[in-house]
């Protein structure tokens, strides 16, 4: 693949997700695509590259965005900011909604499903402190193919063995053949939808907290901008985004702060920024 052929796609493809594929990223690029060029019966990748010119085939193009994703996931990932979540962030959420009864909850760019089906757990595990309420949890990646294996919720032990503690596997997943299936209570409480973090945020409506973690490392900064942006529009005025650890809103323009007792939690000013004294010990326990 030539250089410029590189630049091509790299555009194409940043312009539909917002990832960006340096020419250093050549060989990751001319690997993954070299599949998708055989499985449409072009001539190699310059076959490709050619069709992606001249065809206004945006099935070719989906195919492309497809292959070059990272789709980087296991359950419970990096625990931290779940027990952070769960021991610091939930309660002072919960107490704030006592009158409607209702928490969203969004991961955004969820991949095969691990991260909201990790939050499902975790909050099925606290069913006594939320009986009557409404919980919602929504799970959103730009892939169509992802999607489709994190609604049927089917793991490998590889997969279940990266983070998801023995008694939780045995308690929320059955045993199918050589793999594992989250049971209906669990896989019923995710709603899955795809969407692209550049243009579709809007309609996930008004959410408590949205897990956006290890995503914004593949965009540039204005790109990383937009994306807060919009993540800022739905959040409720006291609600709560959780970034990866190498990620942050150092030098994005939003109203949303680092919470200085919760590391990757991020909130609006005068609502988590107070409490690094009362905040309860990280203690890796479900």
């Amino acid at each position: 693949m030539t250089p410029e052929d590189l630049d091509y796609i790299g555009l194409l493809v940043k312009d539909r997700s917002g990832l960006v594929l340096g020419r250093d990223k050549a060989y990751l690029v001319e690997s993954r695509l070299a599949a998708v060029a055989r499985s449409r019966q072009l001539d190699g990748l310059a076959g490709l590259v050619a069709a992606l010119r001249t065809r206004r085939d945006g099935g070719l193009l989906t195919d492309v965005v497809e292959a070059l994703t990272t789709h980087e996931t296991s359950f419970f990932r990096d625990l931290k900011p779940f027990d952070a979540f769960r021991d610091s962030i939930l309660p002072r959420i919960i107490e704030n909604r006592r009158q409607r009864k209702c928490l969203r909850i969004w991961c955004a760019a969820c991949s095969s499903g691990q991260e909201p089906y990790s939050l499902a757990i975790l909050l099925t595990e606290m069913s006594a402190t939320l009986t009557g309420w409404r919980v919602e949890i929504i799970g959103t990646d730009i892939s169509a193919l992802v999607l489709d294996r994190a609604r049927r919720g089917v793991y490998s032990q590889f997969e279940v063995q990266r983070g998801m503690p023995p008694g939780l596997l045995a308690k929320y997943f059955r045993r199918v053949g050589a793999e594992w299936e989250v049971v209906d209570k669990v896989r019923s409480a995710v709603t899955f939808k795809q969407l692209n973090l550049l243009s579709e945020i809007s309609s996930i409506g008004s959410v408590d907290a949205v897990f956006c973690r290890n995503v914004l490392i593949y965009f540039d900064a204005p790109t990383r901008e937009r994306v807060i942006a919009g993540i800022e529009g739905v959040l409720e005025p006291d609600g709560v985004l959780f970034l990866g650890g190498a990620e942050s809103t150092v030098g994005i323009h939003t109203s949303l702060k680092s919470v200085p007792w919760v590391r990757g939690a991020y909130a609006r000013a005068g609502h988590f920024d107070a409490c690094a004294a009362t905040g309860p010990a990280l203690v890796a326990t479900f």
